[in-house]
């Protein structure tokens, strides 16, 4: 692992993107390279987070189990994606669950390694605080609005943060069960069935083996903004 390939791994929203090429060639060298066979955990909730993930590539699924046992799917991390930073900078133990869907490269970095870093790179860890705090505000306003919508525009929303980038593009970055999008979108099976199928009867989506094709990317981005 090089400064330049960790740069291009990146990509905007990473918690890392801000750093710089010398900041980046330290994490590269003091991290350590590790694969993930799908089905794999790569964080488990109520470990210790002795460690910093930067997933390098691959797809991985974030989950929590609440109190009442019921899973609740937060993302799925893609390259790029920063893991555990809540516990590995707080002490405490791990707050979700991250499991390896497609095989997965991910830099390791121990507490001991980011310390080092951050000593030598003055600036490094108010950019860290700065870029937590804009995802932090992000979730926020993610939060409140999934909260304001009912649940055709929240589901349709939620579809859409999983699709593919380019606005051409119909696919989802990953083929999930009905069941699987009702744990990620907050609502019920029954909720699920009924406005997928709704949807499929007017062309919007597609239906088959339980798995869930968007057909008309636009029809879908006008259900998601309407309240």
């Amino acid at each position: 692992m090089d400064a330049a390939t960790l740069a291009q791994t990146l990509t905007a929203p990473s918690l890392l993107a801000g750093c710089s090429p010398e900041e980046l060639a330290d994490i590269a060298a003091r991290g350590s390279v590790r694969s993930f066979k799908p089905g794999t955990a790569i964080i488990l909730q109520g470990d210790p987070g002795d460690t910093l993930w930067i997933m390098l590539k691959g797809l991985a699924r974030v989950s929590m189990v609440a109190a009442n046992g019921r899973e609740i799917v937060l993302d799925y991390a893609e390259p790029g994606a920063v893991l555990g930073e809540i516990a590995f900078l707080d002490g405490g133990e791990r707050t979700a669950s991250v499991e390896a869907i497609e095989p997965v490269e991910a830099l390791g970095l121990t507490r001991s390694a980011f310390a080092e870093i951050v000593g030598m790179h003055q600036g490094l860890a108010m950019r860290l605080l700065q870029a937590m705090a804009r995802r932090l505000r992000q979730n926020n306003t993610v939060i409140e609005a999934d909260r304001a919508y009912t649940s055709g525009p929240r589901l349709a929303r939620f579809l859409l943060r999983l699709m593919m980038g380019g606005e051409e593009e119909t696919r989802l970055k990953i083929a999930l069960s009905q069941g699987e999008l009702g744990n990620f979108a907050g609502m019920s099976r029954e909720q699920i069935n009924r406005q997928l199928s709704a949807w499929a009867d007017g062309g919007i989506v597609a239906l088959k083996g339980g798995r869930v094709t968007v057909l008309d990317r636009e029809a879908l981005v006008d259900i998601a903004e309407a309240w």
